[in-house]
């Protein structure tokens, strides 16, 4: 957006999120409460053993629709089982609350935006979670 930015956090997790159109606000609540509690960080062992409320991180919630991409035809994506925007902000914006809700600090892009989105990746943890 310009050289702004509009979300930041510290460490902690990205969430890219993506909304089809079964998806609905418990959907997004559920979603939040299984991304708070993963344990997904380091223990002073060195196992995977900590959640984000465990270790107080914070989140950056970005809407990523193409995450929603048919690829089993073709070259080009489908993106047919992605909600509608009208239908996915809320959802987006219902997941980033219930994360809040639950205490953690959240940091939001711009929904429907070209965005530049940089990242730290310390360590092998990238998941996919699916309502």
């Amino acid at each position: 957006m310009d050289g702004e930015t509009v979300g930041a956090c510290g460490a902690g997790l990205l969430a890219l999120v993506g909304a089809g159109h079964e998806d609905t606000a418990e959907t997004a609540e559920r979603l939040a409460a299984k991304v708070a509690r993963l344990r997904i960080f380091p223990d002073e062992d060195g196992r995977f053993d900590r959640s984000l409320l465990d270790t107080g991180g914070e989140a950056l919630v970005v809407s990523q629709f193409t995450l929603l991409a048919d690829m089993r035809k073709g070259n080009r994506p489908s993106f047919t089982d992605a909600a509608r925007p009208e239908h996915a902000e809320p959802l987006v914006e219902r997941f980033a609350d219930a994360l809040r809700a639950l205490g953690i600090h959240v940091a939001s892009g711009v929904f429907g935006a070209y965005m530049e989105v940089e990242l730290v990746n310390d360590g092998p943890v990238t998941v996919i979670l699916d309502a």
